[in-house]
């Protein structure tokens, strides 16, 4: 779903880096270190478009081993083509094997079969795994130190992927997904877990609304840990709360009942965003 999470960065991934977040984010780092978060980027991309495509469940699970034996390649001192480039990079920021797989395995999450309704164990997995882990990478390029690091990994990886999946719930529909919790959707009255009937069904911003104050509780816990940090070592994961809090707050003021038109903050706002977390 998003290295828009690390991006950190969907997980959604339905932008390309040069008009998304991420990229206005990544784009005031120093070189090596911008460099280091587009090789995740890209790396994410790839392994979520197998996830994301069309082609036969057992090719794609096929690819995504393929991706997990390079990552095994690649710290064993024999990177393929496609990952030469990632060493000097795994070096300087002592990027962990771990967290390369477990991006890979959320992506495989979707592949056996489309996650739809999972309770609330399986959809925090699958936001460590998809957005957390990018965040985990993520932190080790930014330069926190470890325990603050894993810390706002975990919060501001589910905050930003728990946003999207408010965001993208009719697109991710589309695709016969369903991210939302089966306990909210119980709790809201309703009990199928086919995506199309869920998302026109009248007690979806019931739904919806029980992952509220989930989401800015993490968003609360990651202020908490890039507050005690040096600025210019949080300047890019704060870009991306403020920008992911901000569509957040569309979204609530939007609403959740049908009609639901897509949700974007404007050019000026992003550029606001950048400005006085970047350089102010």
């Amino acid at each position: 779903m998003t290295i828009e999470t690390a991006a950190a960065a969907n997980p959604s991934y339905g932008t390309t880096a040069s008009g998304s977040s991420f990229y206005a984010a990544m784009r005031i780092l120093p070189p090596e270190q911008r460099e280091a978060m587009f090789q995740i980027y890209s790396f994410c991309r790839q392994v979520d478009d197998i996830a994301d495509s069309d082609g036969p469940r057992p090719g794609r699970l096929a690819a995504l081993q393929q991706w997990r034996n390079d990552i095994e390649a690649l710290y064993q001192g024999h990177p393929p083509a496609r990952l030469k480039d990632y060493v000097g990079s795994v070096q300087k920021f002592d990027l962990r094997r771990e967290d390369f797989l477990a991006i890979v395995d959320g992506m495989e999450m979707d592949v056996p079969q489309d996650i739809r309704a999972p309770d609330l164990a399986t959809l925090d997995l699958y936001c460590d795994r998809v957005a957390s882990a990018v965040g985990r990478l993520s932190v080790r390029v930014f330069g926190l130190a470890e325990a603050d690091g894993i810390l706002l990994a975990h919060h501001l990886g589910r905050a930003l992927q728990l946003t999207n999946i408010l965001r993208d719930i009719d697109e991710d529909a589309a695709i016969g997904r369903l991210y939302l919790p089966k306990e909210g959707l119980l709790q809201a009255g309703i009990t199928t877990t086919d995506p199309v009937r869920v998302i026109t069904d009248p007690a979806l911003p019931n739904a919806c609304a029980s992952l509220v104050p989930q989401i800015l509780a993490h968003f609360d816990k990651a202020d908490e840990v890039m507050r005690r940090n040096p600025r210019r070592v949080v300047r890019a994961p704060r870009i991306m709360s403020k920008y992911y809090r901000a569509i957040l707050q569309l979204l609530l003021r939007r609403g959740f009942a049908q009609p639901r038109p897509p949700v974007r903050l404007n050019k000026m706002a992003r550029m606001a965003i950048v400005l006085r977390y970047a350089f102010i």
